[in-house]
């Protein structure tokens, strides 16, 4: 039976070296004043840092509870970390070099850069494919929570795709190119006014938006389910999985759709922080719509006999369950 605290090693080994680069760029954001692109320079690795460290937590743990598939994921998820530690480490030179470390390629040591760190994401994102098939054979004790995580991994999976829209060159760099092949930015050139930390435009397109939104399904519907899965044991609508299920299932419907419209809204030129026309309305469709079908689905759920609830309190958490 595999233990619940059963990890990865070199995915987790990732996750230290993750927190060690989080420390080192909070220091760096107090102590050095310099902006790339009109961001602080410690920003972006620090935004890496974390997102990195959330990533290989998640399969760390989700490859060594595999129950098939275990001995080609592992090796998938060793490439997965050798490859993240280059990607990071490269982010991090930048910085310190006070440049820019994506779409670079104003000289042959930064264009070499920049495709060491375009190889490293191409094998990232083919392991990834593969983790993400083997997580299908993943059973977890509920159907809610194992369909959020098969849900997470391939809505996270298309997310990290998403990155690709960013690396072709954009027609002002094709016009006048400056060294840079690519942008963040879609209508208005990268490093204009943005979100705090963040650094999206709040005057432009960004795509960086549905990747980082598409990236995190995989943390984010998990812990849906697990809350239900919480609040089932407190709260008798909830007790039955089969009502978790198909609040999973809306969850996952609007999760998608709010991918697919940021995705275009991004595209189109328009701002996160000004929506307007079908991005609005669509918006508030996404947000109207699975508010109105959760609640449909929690007054027409079943309600489980009084032995049946019983049995469900009693039974482990997702992720206190060994295997």
């Amino acid at each position: 039976m595999k233990s619940v605290f059963a990890w990865h090693r070199p995915l987790m080994t990732v996750a230290t070296l993750m927190l060690v680069s989080t420390v080192v760029c909070l220091v760096g954001l107090l102590v050095d004043p310099r902006q790339v692109t009109g961001l602080d320079v410690w920003a972006k690795p620090l935004k890496f840092s974390i997102s990195i460290l959330l990533y290989s937590v998640t399969w760390a743990w989700l490859i060594a509870h595999l129950p098939r598939w275990r001995r080609p994921a592992h090796i998938a998820g060793t490439v997965i970390a050798f490859a993240l530690i280059v990607e990071q480490a490269l982010i991090l030179g930048a910085a310190a070099a006070g440049t820019t470390s994506h779409f670079n390629v104003s000289t042959p040591l930064a264009t070499a850069i920049w495709a060491t760190m375009a190889v490293s994401i191409t094998v990232l994102y083919v392991c990834t494919f593969l983790t993400t098939i083997a997580a299908f054979f993943l059973r977890l004790p509920t159907a809610s929570t194992t369909l959020a995580v098969r849900a997470g991994a391939v809505i996270a999976l298309a997310g990290m795709g998403l990155a690709y829209l960013m690396t072709g060159p954009t027609s002002q760099q094709l016009d006048d190119f400056q060294g840079i092949a690519g942008a963040h930015t879609v209508g208005l050139p990268d490093g204009g006014p943005g979100l705090p930390l963040l650094g999206w435009s709040t005057v432009a397109g960004d795509l960086r938006i549905p990747h980082f939104v598409g990236m995190h399904a995989l943390q984010l519907l998990p812990l849906f389910a697990i809350l239900l899965g919480w609040a089932g044991r407190h709260w008798r609508p909830l007790a039955d999985d089969r009502v978790r299920l198909r609040l999973v299932i809306v969850a996952t419907a609007v999760y998608a759709g709010t991918v697919a419209l940021v995705t275009f809204q991004a595209l189109a030129g328009q701002s996160i922080v000004r929506p307007s026309g079908v991005y609005l309305w669509g918006g508030w469709a996404l947000t109207l719509g699975g508010v109105i079908a959760g609640v449909l689905v929690i007054l027409t759920g079943r309600r489980p006999r009084p032995h049946e609830q019983s049995a469900s309190r009693r039974a482990p958490d997702p992720v206190g369950a060994g295997r």
